[in-house]
């Protein structure tokens, strides 16, 4: 039963696509590290989702359909995907504003060390994952070492000019909580990561992004291994703030898959909710005016974008945490 559908029809809401700004391409799954919290279930060797250069070309040509200020390439790791340079380079090139959703440690992996002076190059944002500022919780969430290439790797981006303001090198990093709880305070965090970051390491960086961990794929059957996954549910569910509703990513963003199927959001893609019109809708046959006020598709995880103060790609979505009901 779809409890989010009946919520929303509850307070009389129906979530509708409004202008769309954000076209967010998910390269694929390869990725160096295989977090416990990664929704996308993304990791290294086996995983063979992975975008095509007739895809990529597809992406590219979707970008002219459409008033899009932002392309917002992930992944997995999307650096690792041959043509992550290509749609950067397309995407500039159309004066979209890019960004690279990056796991830093990236960086050390073969033939990625030209990665960060392509960035600065071409003035890509770089959202960053870095889920503690100490290394105990991040290598316990990421994987052993991740901390170490981490902060290192902020340092070279530092060294280039990221996260200082003069620069207009963008430099966000992205907190997911360690465990089954919702992050805290955003404005108060950021706070305790500059000073942290600023004194034990001299990084500098321009804005933190609180995100709640997505209940599905690797993270759903972490939180069952655990016998926490019924309460966390609960949680998110009983937190529920209807002032989120407005701000929701999924309203301004489409969400293009590794093999051009489309989506609300990369939350629907992992989970195979696919936008039809009558048959699956790819970047190969796509009309973006037909999505014009489209109803958006909708399940119980999407209580985790509206939980406490709300949750997008772009961090928190209100500092007013009031939850529904109380």
């Amino acid at each position: 039963m779809n409890h989010f559908d009946q919520k929303l029809t509850a307070l009389g809401v129906k979530l509708k696509k409004g202008k769309l700004h954000i076209l967010q391409v998910n390269v694929g799954k390869l990725c160096n590290l295989a977090c416990v919290h990664c929704h996308v279930e993304a990791g290294p060797s086996k995983k063979k989702e992975n975008m095509t250069s007739a895809t990529a070309e597809a992406v590219v040509r979707l970008m002219d359909q459409a008033c899009f200020e932002t392309l917002d390439i992930t992944g997995g790791a999307p650096e690792l995907n041959p043509h992550f340079k290509y749609l950067i380079k397309e995407g500039r090139r159309k004066n979209l504003h890019v960004i690279d959703r990056c796991n830093l440690t990236v960086f050390f992996e073969h033939g990625m060390e030209d990665i960060p002076d392509f960035l600065a190059q071409h003035q890509v944002e770089v959202i960053a994952s870095l889920p503690c500022y100490s290394k105990e919780n991040v290598d316990e969430q990421r994987g052993r070492g991740t901390f170490a290439k981490s902060i290192e790797a902020l340092q070279w981006l530092n060294r280039l000019g990221y996260g200082r303001p003069e620069s207009g090198l963008a430099l966000n990093l992205v907190y997911n909580p360690v465990g089954p709880h919702l992050p805290p305070s955003q404005a108060e965090l950021e706070a305790d990561y500059k000073k942290r970051l600023r004194d034990d390491f001299g990084i500098a960086f321009n804005q933190l992004y609180t995100i709640t961990n997505m209940p599905i794929t690797r993270y759903a059957k972490y939180l069952k291994a655990l016998s926490h996954y019924e309460s966390y549910i609960e949680l998110l569910i009983n937190s529920f703030n209807p002032g989120t509703l407005g701000e929701l990513m999924c309203r301004d963003t489409l969400s293009v898959g590794w093999d051009g199927r489309i989506y609300d959001c990369d939350f629907n893609q992992m989970l195979g909710i696919q936008i039809r019109n009558g048959k699956p809708v790819t970047i190969f046959d796509v009309c973006l005016k037909d999505l014009k006020e489209a109803p958006i598709l909708m399940a119980n995880h999407c209580f985790a974008c509206t939980a406490g103060c709300g949750s997008s790609c772009q961090g928190a979505l209100t500092s007013n945490q009031l939850a529904y009901g109380s």
